[in-house]
């Protein structure tokens, strides 16, 4: 594990985007910097990261744990559903398949928590009994786990709007998923959570809720985007929870760095209060924490990602044109 100290004295390295001229024109994601590369697509990891759908900053090496560890997962999980994966010829590039995204993104959860509008709990403490169309017991605390994981959709946040709230009902009769696909991806989504769950107890971890997004290739249901990693899912440590208790555990996600902006006012709209270097360093900490646990190997930082070191590693993949 890499120290504070370390994680600091990154900070100032911490990689904003990528220019890889020699990839044509870059689609700039969030977190991401984009290329397309005849039928597939060159994913090039930055250190941004975002909350309440907007980027806040930067943590160092955030982007090559994200990368290493979505890959992992997609491995782990392949048994499960395919995935646009194709190559990680870098520990700061995947290359993937191009795949047709479906509408309306998955969010599975197993407790009841959140501090975002479109949260669980927030929905629940406002009254709310039916939010998404779920029926939820009374007498539910914050933090406590649900009777069983359900299955929240929304469609994908644009422009810095929030998600879209949806019911199943909803995503089936306005047509944005056909049926029997929606079946599959509920039937799929609970699968892969169960596994995430088996995983993150096994390293000490509680998968408390994550996000799925799902695509179509030559007709099949794939995973796209990024799968169990600290930007997508939420994980506590196990030994810090205790049900029934006012104390929120420990976050090995980026609901700490979520939490820390809201302990200050700020949910998303105006000016967000700048991130002191330690609290920057105690998020990149959580991710490598996360990344090590879960997979049980040793984070070792690579080289910062450059334009000319990619088309390099992208040439030595057999079957580039680069």
């Amino acid at each position: 594990m890499l120290t504070l100290e370390a994680l600091i004295n990154a900070i100032p390295h911490a990689v904003e985007t990528v220019d890889v001229p020699e990839l044509g024109s870059k689609v700039q994601g969030k977190v991401r910097d984009i290329y397309h590369l005849g039928g597939q697509r060159v994913l090039i990891t930055t250190d941004r990261v975002s909350a309440f759908d907007r980027v806040l900053g930067l943590i160092p090496f955030k982007g090559q744990v994200l990368n290493q560890l979505s890959a992992w997962w997609f491995r782990q999980t392949a048994d499960i559903v395919g995935n646009h994966m194709l190559e990680v010829p870098d520990p700061n590039v995947m290359v993937v398949q191009e795949a047709q995204a479906l509408p309306v993104e998955v969010i599975v959860r197993g407790y009841i928590t959140g501090v975002t509008a479109t949260s669980l709990w927030y929905l629940y403490a406002q009254g709310e009994r039916r939010p998404y169309g779920l029926p939820l017991p009374e007498g539910l605390r914050k933090n406590d786990p649900l009777p069983q994981p359900v299955i929240t959709p929304t469609t994908k946040a644009t422009g810095g709007a929030h998600d879209e709230r949806l019911t199943r009902a909803e995503v089936i009769e306005r047509g944005l998923v056909a049926p029997d696909v929606w079946a599959r991806v509920e039937e799929v989504a609970l699968a892969l959570f169960a596994r995430g769950q088996e995983v993150a107890r096994q390293a000490g971890l509680i998968l408390v809720d994550t996000k799925y997004e799902f695509g179509l290739l030559n007709g099949e249901l794939v995973l796209i985007d990024e799968l169990h990693t600290p930007d997508s899912s939420r994980y506590w440590v196990a030994e810090t929870y205790t049900p029934g208790s006012d104390q929120d555990p420990e976050h090995f996600d980026k609901e700490y760095l979520r939490a820390w902006f809201a302990a200050r006012g700020y949910r998303g709209d105006g000016t967000p209060p700048t991130m002191p270097p330690e609290v920057v360093a105690q998020v990149a900490q959580r991710y490598i924490a996360a990344y090590e646990r879960l997979t049980g190997h040793t984070f070792v930082p690579g080289e910062q990602p450059a334009g000319d070191r990619i088309v390099r590693a992208l040439r030595a993949w057999v079957g580039t044109t680069v």
